[in-house]
């Protein structure tokens, strides 16, 4: 399998890792790491087990063989492809529930800025259950407008019902996060057309890195 880099100061290194559903391996030996300011987009076929492999990253799973860490000093931030929104708060509620449960800052003038770069703040006032898809993902994806740390974002398809206007709110946040040497891994059935970073793939089923 290949490697995406090979660096001491990187920011997740993965060993040989390998996941099987019942009795069928999804993926075996896979090893690769991710550098400080790199983005790594997951590829692979439905099926493949992209997210079995981010759960994995993210530490809500273990692997079947091999090793998964992260970098001295790093942290890991899981958005997953489930929105984790309670419906019966309003968007503010929800947003300020996820700040104060990650540690982040939870001051009503920062949670109505996330809001705004997610463009999503007129409805702050709305019951989450009232929200489109589109809209739920903005309200999850704001959680990322209030991290400052370069962690390594561990993202599951972020564009999934999202429009243009919040793709490129999307964007903005990753160049911004890379740009203060934050890592990305994640998975997309969109093309990534992000304006700077240089975007690396990673394939899940050959273990090749381009």
């Amino acid at each position: 399998m290949g490697y995406v880099t090979t660096s001491s100061t990187a920011s997740l290194t993965a060993l040989d890792v390998s996941c099987r559903r019942g009795e069928e391996w999804l993926f075996r030996g896979l090893s690769f790491s991710v550098r400080p300011g790199q983005l790594v987009w997951l590829r692979g076929q439905n099926g493949s087990g992209k997210t079995s492999l981010l759960r994995i990253v993210a530490g809500l799973s273990r692997p079947d063989a091999g090793s998964v860490s992260l970098g001295e000093g790093r942290s890991g931030v899981y958005i997953g492809h489930a929105n984790a929104l309670k419906d019966d708060l309003t968007v503010t509620e929800s947003l300020t529930f996820l700040a104060r449960l990650h540690g982040l800052e939870s001051e009503p003038d920062a949670i109505r800025s996330a809001l705004r770069t997610l463009a999503i703040h007129h409805r702050r006032h709305a019951a989450v259950r009232t929200l489109s898809q589109g809209q739920r993902r903005r309200v999850a994806l704001a959680r990322l407008a209030l991290e400052r740390a370069p962690s390594l974002w561990i993202l599951d398809e972020p564009y999934d019902a999202l429009d243009t206007q919040g793709i490129e709110a999307v964007n903005g946040l990753l160049a911004g996060h890379l740009g203060r040497q934050g890592s990305v891994l994640l998975t997309s059935h969109l093309p990534l057309n992000l304006v700077g970073p240089v975007v690396h793939e990673l394939d899940l089923h050959s273990g090749t890195v381009s």
